[in-house]
């Protein structure tokens, strides 16, 4: 068995808090950490350790194993300074990976100038991912992989029934690439299909391509 991952959560509000308990769930070993009493005696049963202290406080961040966790997530409410301050401490200490909760544009600009590996809008990202889910009512699942490329997973259009893929030629029509194939009904998951491949009815393909191409097999709902 792998080891558990080992992660550090700053700041247990709203966010943290049920951040840092769905990695619990997940079988990581989860520090978390906060200057309220109230919010780490909440989740003192639900984590490895938890903390009450100022993240803030340099001394307070060297005592805590920066180089040996999987990642540090801070999440400070909307008190930019103290996450600005507590971004630069886990990073001068040597956290390898600072995911940080963005506040505002000029915040998240600051964040990426600290050399953050991930700046977080939650409220913004499940705006935007709600949106394209009620908009496109073919498109089951959305996953960015980096700011160009996505992996969608996205019912096949009618059109596409009774046609093979080398047919479809969706590579050079689309843009995107098919990886797998699934048949709704029965849950068969067919990976890398051949150009010889024919879609039926009521199967999803997973292809991964620019935001651009993707959205090309869209429709909307």
């Amino acid at each position: 068995m792998a080891p558990a991952k080992n992660f550090i959560v700053i700041g247990l509000g709203t966010f943290g808090a049920a951040l840092a308990r769905r990695l619990s769930r997940n079988g990581c070993r989860v520090t978390g950490i906060d200057h309220s009493r109230e919010r780490v005696e909440e989740l003192k049963n639900d984590l490895y350790e938890a903390i009450i202290a100022d993240a803030t406080e340099r001394d307070i961040l060297e005592q805590l194993p920066l180089k040996e966790t999987n990642a540090v997530i801070i999440s400070m409410g909307e008190d930019i300074t103290r996450s600005l301050l507590a971004t630069l401490h886990v990073k001068e200490l040597g956290a390898k990976q600072i995911i940080v909760k963005g506040v505002t544009a000029e915040h998240g600009k600051l964040l990426r100038s600290l050399g953050v590996d991930r700046v977080i809008f939650p409220e913004i990202e499940i705006a935007e991912d709600l949106a394209d889910r009620v908009t496109w009512t073919n498109v089951i699942d959305l996953l960015p992989i980096d700011p160009e490329y996505s992996f969608m997973e996205v019912a096949s259009l009618d059109s596409f029934a009774g046609k093979t893929l080398q047919e479809l030629n969706i590579r050079q029509r689309y843009g995107v690439w098919v990886v797998g194939v699934k048949d709704s009904l029965t849950g068969k998951l067919s990976m890398l299909p051949t150009g010889d491949f024919k879609l039926g009815a009521d199967q999803i393909l997973l292809v991964i391509g620019k935001q651009e191409n993707l959205k090309d097999l869209r429709e909307p709902g």
